[in-house]
């Protein structure tokens, strides 16, 4: 399930695509914008910029901007950064790949396969949908997942 703190990082950087290039968005207007708390939002723009999706710039004039285009930022980015894996068990996933202590046989398991599907259906679509997608500058991650 997406944390209430991912869903408020997409909502940040929504707002920060639909800003002119090179206008700064300051945090309380992002938070007032998307009804996001701004403590907790700033947090977020604190871990965004350390990941080098988000710039800032101090002062009466300051606020935030994306660090890079929208087209080059996806969804599934974003998500990884604040919520971890993709994957809903740790021997699903690609980046945070834990063996299950219960499994006699990895290969053989079941569960394993299927929430690999899933994973690999969620990672298909997060990382196929950038920011610019969902501001309508984009195609739909949906579609290009599925070759259209």
């Amino acid at each position: 399930m997406l944390s209430q703190k991912a869903k408020y990082a997409l909502k940040a950087m929504i707002a920060l695509a639909t800003q002119k290039e090179g206008d700064l968005l300051q945090a309380a207007d992002i938070a007032e914008r998307q009804n996001v708390p701004r403590k907790f939002l700033e947090l977020i723009l604190l871990d965004l910029r350390k990941h080098g999706l988000v710039r800032s710039q101090r002062g009466k004039l300051g606020g935030y901007a994306l660090a890079k285009p929208a087209d080059a930022i996806t969804f599934g980015q974003i998500i990884r950064i604040m919520d971890g894996p993709l994957a809903p068990i740790p021997c699903a996933s690609l980046t945070g790949y834990r063996r299950c202590a219960d499994c006699r046989d990895e290969k053989a398991c079941a569960v394993r396969r299927t929430m690999r599907e899933v994973r690999d259906a969620a990672a298909a679509i997060l990382d196929g949908t950038t920011i610019a997608d969902a501001t309508g500058a984009g195609a739909t991650g949906l579609r290009a997942a599925l070759g259209g």
